[in-house]
């Protein structure tokens, strides 16, 4: 494959939604880079991810939610840590969606993902998220079919909410081959200090992989919006994943209008005492 697109060729609709396959997408895609291609633009990328970061917390007037879905061992962990190591800290949450509690399973599956959304001048990092409603609860029927059908739509009007309150979307895919897959796996169990990485509850998962396939595709293709668009992102070579990442949220943030807020009056006429 010569040639690939990161957002899906298309706007959500039923007739998208047959005919998105994210078997035509290349997880080993490198966009024409090469590793020191990509190690020629970090540093700038860097800098100018750090200086829009700073412009957002200033500015306070917007926010930023990333959002990352991925099977196992394609690397959500690690994007965090490698995309956003230029960034003030302080300006960042993330947040990890476990398995829901008792008291989440008692109210509706988004009330626990509303008071995670970043507050003005904020980046929030989804690691996984509400997808997983229509993902694994799908996957494993855990509701009916009518429950999880309807949250297609709960999500759509939820992101357009978010979105029209000052947040701006992105939701990546990391998007892992089978084999890839396979080789981190095995790698976590040949490195006895990667033996804490390793689940053997990732191994029923899987041996779902066609099922979890066609769960995300029904997901991107249903879910995907110019307010909220979905990025597949190849994920077998990390440094393409962290390098389109990184590209994607800076050239995100540059198209939010952010600037420094104007300075106090009279500044100019401040003299420090001594």
């Amino acid at each position: 494959m010569s040639k690939q697109t990161l957002v899906p060729p298309f706007v959500a609709d039923d007739k998208a939604k047959n005919t998105f396959h994210l078997a035509d997408y290349d997880p080993s895609h490198r966009f024409g880079m090469s590793k020191s291609d990509a190690k020629e633009q970090e540093s700038a990328l860097e800098a100018r991810f750090s200086e829009l970061q700073e412009m957002l917390y200033a500015q306070g007037q917007s926010s930023l939610l990333v959002i990352l879905q991925a099977m196992d061992a394609a690397g959500k962990d690690s994007t965090i840590k490698r995309v956003f190591d230029a960034v003030n800290p302080q300006g960042v949450q993330v947040t990890a969606f476990k398995q829901p509690s008792p008291v989440e399973l008692a109210h509706d599956f988004l009330w626990r993902v509303h008071p995670r959304v970043p507050p003005k001048g904020m980046i929030g990092i989804f690691n996984r998220s509400h997808y997983e409603d229509v993902l694994v609860v799908r996957v494993n029927n855990l509701v009916a079919p009518e429950v999880w059908e309807r949250r297609y739509d709960h999500i759509n009007n939820f992101e357009r909410l978010v979105s029209e309150g000052g947040t701006r979307i992105l939701k990546f895919f990391l998007h892992i081959g089978k084999d890839e897959q396979k080789k981190r796996l095995q790698d976590r169990l040949d490195d006895p200090a990667k033996h804490w990485k390793f689940s053997t509850g990732d191994l029923p998962v899987r041996q779902q992989w066609d099922e979890y396939m066609a769960a995300y595709e029904a997901a991107i293709a249903r879910c995907h919006f110019p307010h909220a668009p979905w990025h597949i992102v190849p994920a077998n070579e990390k440094w393409v994943r962290d390098t389109v990442i990184t590209k994607t949220i800076v050239e995100t943030l540059e198209s939010m209008n952010l600037a420094y807020p104007p300075p106090e009056p009279g500044l100019d006429k401040i003299v420090i005492p001594d």
